[in-house]
């Protein structure tokens, strides 16, 4: 820890904390970025395997390796969710005094890839490491041709996600559908019909849940209202300066991610548009979502049981304790704040961040 306090500069006790707790609020995102590099540049264990290692006693299976696999944007533009989700992750392979061989942001491992770009990829990935590879997380969605070359580097492996992977590897999963319906539906039973999307739409299990919902209660699609976008705060903006100049826009709009209605709310207050004043909704529950004002409505994703059960699993498969491949789903849950409001009364809402 003395190390790695170095490294990261910052104390000891933040370190401690830090790699501890998954929850524990650092004083800044970076932080604990340095922190965690630090930790995996060090091959970071807690004391009681760091003590079995310097003896070397080594029991079979006690002192894992678990590699990383973020297939959700780029390392600087990652989706605050799956950032925290990854931060939660990290905080219980140390827990279970495990040692994080790697994390790699590839992208191009949720689909469209080119022939041979995966392998070359993958032989990339892999030679990177030092030590051997117990077991491998996919954070995010991944393509099945993709999946199959991972499977054949790794028999160990589990995804956590919102798309299933359809009994490919053992998964933890929130469920897109479910989560897309209840936001919408929550509109629904505002009032609204209005009502657009905003997020990723191909093979996306919260666009159909968003289409099979609309469907479910006999409301049309306009396909106007439909809106592909990155879990981007700038791409919210701009949809929602798009939606302002629009001489027909939707009432109420459903975001696949918080970020995206966080960038909209932030649109709506420096236009101060007092004409269009729709109901935003979103979902994840991000820690920057918490904090806008009006409250954004969402639908929490229960992230620090995701991660615990994820590395559970994980760890299960590994030691033999199941061979079937296993899905896990954890409900997610409406939380009703202050961005919606009946179709009768939009104009009543504030926007200001």
């Amino acid at each position: 820890m003395k190390k790695i306090a170095e490294l990261s500069g910052v104390s000891i006790s933040t370190v401690s904390r830090v790699l501890n707790n998954p929850d524990y609020k650092c004083s800044s995102p970076e932080v604990r970025d340095r922190i965690f590099r630090a930790a995996r540049q060090l091959n970071y264990v807690p004391n009681e395997a760091a003590r079995n290692l310097k003896k070397g006693i080594e029991k079979q299976n006690k002192i894992l390796y678990i590699g990383i696999l973020m297939t959700r944007g780029e390392k600087l533009g990652l989706d605050p969710f799956f950032h925290e989700l990854l931060r939660m992750i990290e905080g219980e392979i140390h827990r279970n005094m495990c040692i994080l061989s790697a994390v790699w942001y590839e992208p191009i491992f949720s689909g469209n890839a080119k022939a041979g770009e995966l392998d070359h990829i993958l032989e990339n990935m892999f030679s990177e490491l030092k030590q051997r590879l117990d077991g491998f997380i996919i954070i995010g969605r991944c393509d099945r041709k993709a999946m199959y070359k991972l499977r054949r580097c790794c028999r160990n492996i589990i995804s956590v996600n919102r798309n299933s992977t359809n009994y490919e590897v053992d998964e933890v999963l929130c469920d897109g559908k479910k989560i897309a319906s209840l936001a919408v539906e929550h509109l629904i039973h505002l009032g609204h019909r209005d009502i657009g999307y905003a997020g990723a739409c191909r093979d996306e299990a919260r666009f159909r849940g968003y289409q099979q919902t609309l469907e479910k209660y006999s409301i049309p699609i306009n396909p106007d209202f439909v809106h592909e976008a990155q879990a981007r705060e700038e791409d919210g903006f701009q949809l929602m300066e798009h939606m302002i100049h629009s001489a027909y826009a939707p009432t109420a709009i459903y975001c696949a991610n918080d970020i995206i209605a966080v960038g909209m709310l932030k649109c709506l207050n420096k236009t101060k548009n007092r004409y269009y004043s729709p109901s935003i909704i979103s979902s994840d529950d991000i820690e920057e979502a918490r904090y806008t004002r009006p409250m954004l409505t969402t639908v929490h994703l229960p992230i620090q049981e995701m991660a615990r059960y994820t590395l559970q699993m994980l760890l299960d498969r590994i030691n033999g304790g199941h061979k079937s491949v296993l899905r896990m789903e954890i409900e997610c849950a409406l939380i009703i704040r202050e961005s919606c409001s009946r179709v009768e009364n939009a104009m009543e809402c504030e926007y200001y961040i």
